[in-house]
């Protein structure tokens, strides 16, 4: 059992809890012990992309870690809360509320590579504890700014305060950004930009690396698995996890080689990963070509 599922995680269920879920279904569908991780944490509030590997795929969360991913999210302008969003409390309020023109306008200040301090309610390890330990437990906690990459951002919906439209009570946007980038972060930091306070009440990722909305799956498609549904559109092949690089066809020697860690020259191709796929056209590594050397970054035992 080898490859992923990708969950459309519900409200109120966390990355650690939908591993367990994912590894109850499979037991429950008579697949034993199997090795789960999952690619990408999503806060509890958070919705959507989860994608959640399975046997050799984990050996790609961390590739799925460092991936872009997209989401929808929704500022609600007037109030800042401690953990930028739903939860905390609130810490800071505003009486004014921007236009749709004026949230418009201050887009382009978050495109590209910028410097945002993450929330102080953030998995962040501060001398070996997380930033959301020390917050709970009442200590005044200090974040440094990091560089992330905001690919693009959009308006997509716009709630106005009164009904001819002028100012507005929240604005949803769409976001494609780098890893480490906190969108309760960007969220503040654009009301900031406007002239006001404000926090996420929504947020869905839509996409996490080459995987989208459209190859998740429900809980309860997830739980209707477990008992004795059919497999199809559950499990995805490990190599979905692989689309968004070339794939190398190698000889049957080529192949023993690379299984062996061996270093491959004199293939033609470009620099950059690659997949590497025997004659099955079974993944049997990750590797990288740097100069005519092709070296191994992961391999995967796959067997029939």
């Amino acid at each position: 059992m080898h490859g992923w599922i990708i969950l459309n995680k519900p409200l109120g269920l966390g990355s650690t809890q939908a591993v367990a879920a994912v590894k109850r279904n499979l037991r429950e569908a008579g697949f034993g012990k199997i090795k789960v991780g999952h690619g990408g944490t999503l806060d509890p509030l958070a919705t959507g992309v989860l994608p959640i590997a399975l046997g050799e795929a984990t050996k790609l969360c961390g590739r799925m870690l460092d991936a872009s991913k997209t989401y929808d999210f929704t500022i609600c302008f007037g109030t800042q809360t401690s953990g930028l969003d739903a939860e905390g409390e609130v810490v800071a309020m505003a009486d004014y509320r921007p236009t749709l023109g004026q949230v418009e306008a201050v887009l382009s200040q978050f495109i590209g590579p910028i410097e945002q301090i993450p929330p102080a309610y953030s998995a962040i390890k501060i001398d070996g504890k997380r930033a959301y330990d020390r917050a709970r437990a009442g200590e005044d906690v200090e974040m440094v700014a990091r560089s992330v990459t905001v690919y693009a951002l959009s308006i997509q919906y716009a709630d106005p305060v009164l009904p001819d439209g002028a100012f507005l009570k929240s604005v949803t946007l769409s976001a494609d950004v780098s890893k480490g980038t906190y969108i309760r972060s960007l969220a503040r930091d654009i009301a900031f930009a406007v002239g006001t306070v404000g926090h996420v009440t929504m947020l869905h990722r839509t996409r996490a690396g080459p995987f989208n909305l459209e190859s998740a799956i429900s809980l309860d498609k997830l739980n209707a698995f477990g008992q004795g549904a059919a497999q199809e559109d559950v499990i995805l092949p490990i190599e979905a996890g692989l689309v968004d690089i070339p794939a190398l066809d190698l000889s049957p020697e080529q192949a023993r080689a690379i299984q062996q860690g061996r270093v491959l020259t004199g293939i033609a191709m470009k620099d950059g990963l690659h997949w590497a796929r025997g004659a099955d056209l079974r993944p049997i590594a990750l590797v990288e070509n740097i100069d005519g050397e092709l070296k191994t970054v992961r391999g995967f035992n796959l067997t029939l």
